[in-house]
């Protein structure tokens, strides 16, 4: 016979681990392709310089790397559909290390041009294939810390090469630097056998990147992004060409204050945004970031430089985590794909187009001029972030 009253067992809470064996082969994947990517990031607008291109050169070899991206991350979706995770990725890894050592051999525009288009490709498959992966493999109730950490692994080499790449000029030359950035990149192909083959939703191959998209939601984030991207792309591309004195020290250490906060602001934001709703947190990242371009304003004092890149880091990488959580919130699980890529055109196209305008501009206006513009562009994309705001 039963007892009267019957004590229910103790329930324990589930813990849903985030950083699982796929994820941490991710993690180790994006790593060595971001080092790839930023090690050559400021080094190849002054390699293009110290040949005789000038400004307009270094903007063309961003902008072509860029736009090169945008072009290839709308086949991106259909990509993956069609030949799984590992088969994308690992074709991203060799597309954006190996045509590194073609640098070496000459100094031309067109044949750097070349490159930065083929590494622009490979960026865009492999960052594409990497988001889209981390928001399939991540539990959604922690998907904005999960971007996180994402955010950091791909932060960190930013925080590594952009200065280390300027550093290491006189040391080990360009051409060191072009094989220290093919390496990199190659080497991830040792983690993609810990990847997931293919993705869980066959339906995801029939939506189109640029499908869909009135209503969605998802157009208010991408152009809210991509006015930040503009003045990332900017700053990197071109504050080793504005300071005076060829101070590549004061360079490195802006580079490496505004690589270093980024992925930091972009893990709080992700922590924060999943308790309060990254809307809400949205304003206020893109007042520090148009803060931080307006620095640039006053390019002749090193601590406005400085300052304003922490400025501009903290804006910059809680935007990012923002933005795209907004957007993967407002979509099923069939569309991960789709915002993957629309998110990486709105940065890959910020940061390409902000390039190419602003060595043709600059020519005319002079750099405090020119970067007064940009923080405009920023501030503007506050007036929509904060109408979204509840």
């Amino acid at each position: 016979m039963s007892s009267v009253c019957e004590v229910p067992a103790a329930t324990t809470p589930v813990i849903t681990r985030l950083v699982t064996a796929q994820f941490a082969q991710l993690l180790a994947m994006v790593f060595g392709s971001g080092l790839s990517m930023y090690l050559l990031t400021s080094v190849v607008p002054l390699y293009l310089a110290a040949n005789g291109s000038g400004g307009v050169g270094a903007g063309l070899s961003t902008g072509a790397m860029m736009l090169s991206a945008v072009a290839t991350e709308l086949v991106i979706p259909k990509l993956i559909a069609r030949i799984g995770y590992r088969g994308t990725l690992g074709l991203g890894l060799v597309l954006l290390g190996a045509p590194s050592l073609l640098l070496m051999l000459t100094a031309s525009l067109p044949l750097v041009l070349a490159v930065c288009v083929v590494r622009g490709a490979g960026l865009a498959v492999l960052v594409v294939g990497a988001v889209a992966l981390v928001a399939e493999i991540t539990p959604s109730h922690r998907r904005g810390e999960g971007f996180g950490i994402y955010g950091i692994a791909v932060g960190v080499p930013a925080v590594i090469g952009l200065p280390l790449g300027v550093y290491l000029i006189e040391g080990l030359g360009f051409g060191g630097l072009f094989v220290l950035a093919a390496i990199a990149s190659l080497a991830g192909l040792a983690a993609l056998p810990g990847l997931p083959k293919r993705s869980t939703e066959a339906e995801e191959q029939h939506v189109k990147v640029l499908g869909g998209l009135r209503g969605s939601g998802l157009l208010m984030p991408t152009f809210v992004f991509a006015a930040v991207t503009v003045a990332a792309g900017i700053s990197v591309t071109f504050l080793p060409l504005a300071v005076a004195g060829d101070n590549h020290s004061l360079v490195a250490a802006a580079l490496l204050v505004q690589a270093a906060t980024a992925p930091v602001a972009r893990w709080l934001a992700g922590r924060f945004g999943d308790r309060l709703g990254p809307v809400k947190l949205l304003a206020p990242a893109l007042v520090l970031a148009a803060l931080g371009a307006g620095s640039l304003i006053f390019i002749t004092s090193p601590v406005a430089i400085v300052v304003g890149a922490a400025f501009f880091g903290t804006g910059f990488g809680a935007g990012q985590n923002l933005t795209l959580a907004i957007m993967y919130d407002r979509v099923p699980k069939t569309r991960y794909g789709q915002v993957s890529a629309l998110w990486n055109l709105a940065y890959d196209g910020g940061w390409g187009i902000g390039a190419i305008v602003f060595g043709a501009v600059v020519a005319g206006t002079g750099y405090s001029l020119a970067f007064g513009l940009t923080a405009a562009v920023v501030a503007l994309a506050i007036v929509p972030a904060v109408k979204a705001s509840p």
